[in-house]
């Protein structure tokens, strides 16, 4: 009799994350989180918050810093409901978050027992990207892969997956495909001609810059723009990245969200 080891979802899904550089995760685990968390592999790291909202401010500062999606571990319910007022930061930020989070078993969902979400989907949006809870065990990989693409395709964002709790020792189809995922997008050529048209012949043109201008790494490019048109340059309104140098004679400081209102270098 073969006494070799059969692949689990378990087995397949950290071997993906392992793949994809997930090696990273924060959370406040619980009951629901511990099949995921058991055997925790000695390669990975989880970051501890010792309530759900600090967990997604962690995870969402880390995700901006390294400038790739990271991983956040939650309660289905209870917990979702403690971070949804930082998973909705995340989501004005475009922050790529992976949230994965621990939903009870199937066969018990139906009787509605503690810690079960019975519309799994609804609770997070509209501030996420993708909700999803896979119908068969064998789908975890496979839908976290959509997750991470997902999350990381501009705009990116937070991305929720409801996983059941013994899904995780359900036997594998096989090891997870990986697959690659471009970042970048790029404007319509022609259109981007017309634009550049319309500059010279504006008359006082102003700069408008948002953090989009640094999370794609158009920080200098910026500056060279606003030098070369000698062009004031303000921030959009509650930006959440620094986009121009504050220090920078052009720099005419922040918009206001008022359509009426001056901007903050007219206000006496």
């Amino acid at each position: 009799m073969s006494t070799e080891k059969k692949l689990t979802v378990w087995d397949a899904t950290y071997d993906l994350l392992r793949s994809l550089g997930l090696t990273t995760m924060f959370g406040n685990p619980g009951s629901t989180e511990e099949p995921f968390l058991k055997n925790f592999p000695e390669d990975f790291e989880y970051i501890l918050g010792l309530q759900e909202a600090t967990a997604v401010a962690m995870a969402d500062g880390f995700a901006q810093a390294i400038g790739r999606p990271a991983l956040l571990n939650l309660h289905t319910s209870g917990g979702t409901g403690n971070g949804m007022g930082n998973i909705m930061t995340a989501f004005q930020s475009k922050t790529p978050l992976i949230i994965t989070v621990g939903q009870q078993t199937r066969e018990m969902a139906v009787c509605d027992p503690l810690l079960t979400n019975r519309d799994e989907t609804m609770l997070p949006k509209p501030y996420v990207k993708w909700a999803y809870e896979p119908k068969r065990a064998q789908d975890v990989p496979r839908a976290i892969m959509r997750a991470y693409a997902l999350a990381l395709q501009p705009p990116a964002g937070p991305v929720y997956v409801s996983i059941p709790l013994d899904d995780w020792d359900q036997p594998a189809l096989g090891v997870a495909d990986v697959r690659t995922v471009s970042s970048r997008v790029g404007p319509d050529p022609d259109r981007l001609k017309e634009f550049a048209k319309r500059i010279p012949a504006a008359k006082k043109p102003i700069l408008v810059y948002g953090a989009a201008v640094e999370k794609s790494g158009g920080w200098f490019a910026g500056v060279a723009l606003a030098e070369k048109l000698r062009a004031p340059v303000f921030r959009a309104p509650a930006a959440e990245r620094a986009c121009f140098p504050e220090t920078h004679p052009l720099f005419q400081g922040e918009l206001v969200s008022d359509a009426s209102a001056e901007p903050a270098a007219e206000r006496s």
